[in-house]
């Protein structure tokens, strides 16, 4: 984290980390170079994803059971509360979902899920589930399907808002506020004649904009074969300028509004969104619908009609299943393996070089922390102090609360 942000000043920079199951652990470290800056934490800006139900529907990188992943995720809210004010403490993600087969309806209706469940289990902790949904953001995909896609946005927004407003009796407008990023699809890249992903990626790209993203991640042309190169990130980069500077689309708020094709699309996606929101109701809630692995079936089965389509060809993917061309020579990036030997010497010598009773001390009392009601955050800090790594207190809450093993099938 040091070498990370060496020379750049954290009062001056909002950061986004996408990080889940270790989320505590990395931001506590963030918070400890700010210190050796000499940045209070009060003025630091950014977020961690924090997200961990999203990665038992579809992405995997959990560590914990759900009961103990929740209750670190309210550890978060609540030592970001009273530590970091202007951070935010969760950004709910569709786009994982998204990637892994889910529909339109599907991406949001199980992100605004998972958004219920946590302000449900920050409201049980006693948190005021308004600052949490204050501070709280969202993260989704934009597909090629551009109509579409601007209409899935404006449901959600108003799907959020109801939901603020009506289950939770909230008047203040900035927790109705539906606060959004945006990355286009990396799922739709292909490899075959990756240059048309240039033109995928500006597609998707427009229909984030029209939809109101207040933030966007535009993909490099080449992720379907690797790692971006530079000119492929560059490339990604400008694709956003162009949009920005030389177009007209961001000058006016839900340009689109008014529209017949998007309003008729807009309201028959909220009505759909509503539905599958209360059938997880029905589970029990997201985390019941997790341990289930509801969530984790119904975005399978989508995932296997999309293949069945495109294998059909029911489904046009240009350069896959019609209008093919030769395979093309192509270099991706590739990453010199001696960084790996290079990681594995300094943290030798870091391990070499610390007060190792200082840090089972710390890594004892937090497994003691971890059995019982104690916020774990700042044990957790007290060990990054004494130089523990990031495996090394994953494992002392391990022996605590277990690993997760997810069901086979719904």
């Amino acid at each position: 984290m040091r070498e990370l942000f060496k020379g750049i000043p954290l009062d001056k920079v909002s950061t986004s980390m996408t990080i889940n199951a270790p989320a505590a652990i990395l931001l506590l470290m963030y918070e400890i170079i700010a210190e050796e800056q000499g940045i209070p934490s009060a003025s630091l800006n950014g977020t961690i994803q924090n997200d961990i139900l999203k990665e038992y529907i579809s992405r995997g990188t959990y560590i914990f059971p759900p009961k103990h992943s929740m209750r670190l995720i309210c550890d978060i809210f609540e030592y970001c509360a009273e530590h970091l004010p202007k951070w935010n403490s969760i950004s709910v993600s569709g786009y994982h979902m998204a990637e892994a087969g889910a529909n339109p309806v599907q991406e949001i209706a199980f992100t605004l899920s998972n958004a219920i469940a946590y302000l449900d289990a920050a409201q049980l902790r006693g948190q005021s589930i308004e600052s949490v949904a204050s501070r709280m953001s969202f993260f989704f995909v934009s597909r090629t399907t551009v109509l579409e896609e601007i209409a899935k946005f404006r449901a959600a927004r108003k799907v959020w808002a109801r939901i603020i407003k009506e289950r939770y009796g909230i008047q203040n407008e900035r927790a109705m506020h539906l606060r959004f990023h945006t990355q286009t699809a990396g799922v739709q890249l292909t490899a075959a004649q990756p240059e048309l992903n240039l033109v995928r990626v500006t597609l998707q790209a427009i229909a984030a904009v029209l939809g109101g993203t207040q933030s966007l991640h535009t993909n490099s042309f080449d992720e379907a074969l690797g790692l971006p190169t530079e000119k492929a990130a560059l490339l990604a980069l400008r694709t956003q300028q162009v949009i920005a500077y030389e177009s007209d689309l961001a000058r006016t708020v839900d340009a689109m509004a008014g529209s017949a094709a998007v309003e008729a699309m807009t309201e028959e996606l909220v009505t759909e969104m509503e539905s599958l929101i209360a059938e997880v109701d029905r589970l029990g809630g997201a985390v019941a619908g997790v341990e289930s692995g509801f969530q984790k079936s119904e975005i399978e089965k989508n995932a296997y009609r999309i293949a069945q389509e495109i294998e059909s060809k029911d489904r046009i993917v240009v350069g896959v299943n019609e209008f093919v061309s030769p395979a093309q020579p192509y270099q991706p990036l590739r990453v010199d393996e001696s960084v790996a030997t290079t990681q594995r010497t300094k943290l030798e010598k870091l391990r070499r070089s610390r007060d190792e009773h200082v840090l089972q001390t710390a890594l004892s009392d937090l497994q003691q922390a971890a059995g019982s009601d104690t916020n774990v955050m700042p044990i957790i800090k007290r060990a990054l102090l004494a130089q523990g790594t990031v495996g090394e207190i994953s494992n002392a809450l391990r022996k605590v609360w277990g690993n997760y093993r997810a069901p086979e099938s719904w």
